[in-house]
């Protein structure tokens, strides 16, 4: 049976959604992120057990607002973006770097560090 789709949700959505890239590097957890356009000021990285979330704000200038566009496709606006981490990680060694766009978080891996396993239910 067809349904019809009704996508009226999307309408409502208020923050843009970061992507990601995460990979282990020796004992290193690494996560990345394209923030171009963001201060660093305008970030909020946080971890909480095996959540990490990155938060910010890409600001648009006034003049920029009243403009007469013909394509409109970067965000601007509030993003964030939580992703679980693989592993059992050391958080209050977790380091965070932006150099030229780029959002790097390195969080050690803790010596007990065995990959989160995920129980069938």
């Amino acid at each position: 049976m067809n349904m019809p789709v009704n996508n009226d949700w999307l309408a409502n959505l208020d923050e843009g959604q970061l992507s990601v890239d995460v990979f282990r590097e020796g004992d290193m957890l690494v996560v990345r992120s394209l923030v171009a356009g963001v201060k660093p000021d305008d970030l909020d990285v946080a971890i909480h057990g095996d959540l990490l979330t990155i938060r910010g704000q890409r600001s648009e200038s006034k003049e920029d607002q009243d403009k007469d566009w013909y394509y409109r496709e970067c965000y601007w606006g509030s993003f964030s973006r939580s992703v679980v981490l693989p592993y059992h990680v050391a958080t209050d060694a977790a380091q965070a770097q932006l150099q030229n766009g780029v959002l790097e978080v390195k969080i050690p891996i803790r010596k007990d560090g065995k990959s989160v396993k995920v129980k069938w239910a």
